[in-house]
Order: structure tokens, then sequence, then C-alpha cells
């Protein structure tokens, strides 16, 4: 099993690594809740007085997150990545809770520029009932799929990230 991981006595925390994830996937139409729209890194980099490092997942062979999932959202591929499946995650997060890493994290579903609503699901805003935002899990999938691996190891300009076997 191999998960991207970062030498933080290398990281200078550009986020570059964070740019080129976004665009290895900007394919899709997830957003992080917190972010920018259209700014959706599925890694986050951590500073502290003594250290600046990405966190990403570690593709655990036991997964929690999996393993917290209450539809099977999350699930192993071929390769035993912990993939997400976006069309039937319930945004419910129990896998970021789950994360022992911190690795897992929420986004807001877009189309057209438009946030996608889930018409089954509800909330009470000003005492009547609308339809609620989709929001989904993300988390690092290792750039599956995309000629050359992890587009945040290619980007890195101090080379901290590398593949873990």
């Amino acid at each position: 099993m191999s998960y991207v991981i970062a030498d933080p006595k290398k990281c200078i925390g550009c986020k570059t690594c964070q740019i080129a994830c976004v665009e290895a996937h900007s394919d899709n139409n997830i957003f992080l809740a917190e972010g920018d729209l259209g700014f959706n890194p599925r890694l986050k980099i951590i500073k502290t007085e003594k250290v600046t490092t990405p966190v990403q997942c570690r593709q655990c062979k036991i997964a929690q997150c999996v393993k917290a999932c209450p539809n099977g959202s999350l699930a192993h591929d071929e390769n035993g990545i912990v993939i997400v499946n976006e069309e039937t995650c319930i945004g419910c997060k129990k896998c970021v809770v789950a994360c022992p890493f911190g690795a897992m994290y929420m986004g807001t579903v877009y189309k057209d520029g438009e946030k996608v609503q889930q018409p089954v699901l509800q909330v009470k805003t000003e005492g009547k009932l609308e339809p609620k935002t989709k929001v989904v899990a993300l988390k690092c999938d290792t750039c599956k799929g995309r000629e050359g691996g992890p587009a945040c190891i290619e980007a890195c300009p101090t080379r901290a990230l590398y593949i873990k076997e």
C-alpha cells in the first residue's frame, strides 16, 4: 500500500502542492466548504511555530473512515486506495471524525456555478423548510488515473513530498 507523505524538514508551506491538487481535480464540481469557490485541495497545510507540513490520507489498510461510513460511500479500490463515491456520500462527516490523521475534509457540491441541493434533506430557515446543500467527503486519492502520479509530488519545489510504500 502506498500513499503520499511529507518530510516536514523540507516543507516551506508554499501551498504549491494544494494548487497542483486543485488542478489535478479540476474536472469535478466539488469545492471546500470553507474555501473559495473553485479551490478544492485534497490536503491541508498545517503550520505551527516549529513545523509546516501537508496532511494527506495514509490509505490505511484497515481504514477507520471506511468503517465509519454508514452507507458504503468510502471503499478501497483494486489498488488499496480509499476512494469516496461522491454520488452516494450523504455528508454525515463520520469519516472526518473517524480519521486518526485529520485527512478527511468536507466540500460543497456545485454544478454550473450553483450549489447542488438535496431535496430529500431539508433545513429549517426562518420557519420554513428548504433543501439542504449537498456536502460530500473529500480526501487524497493519490491522483488516481493521473499520468505521472500524484500532482503534489511533481509540483513540490523542495521535494518534501514522496510516495511511502
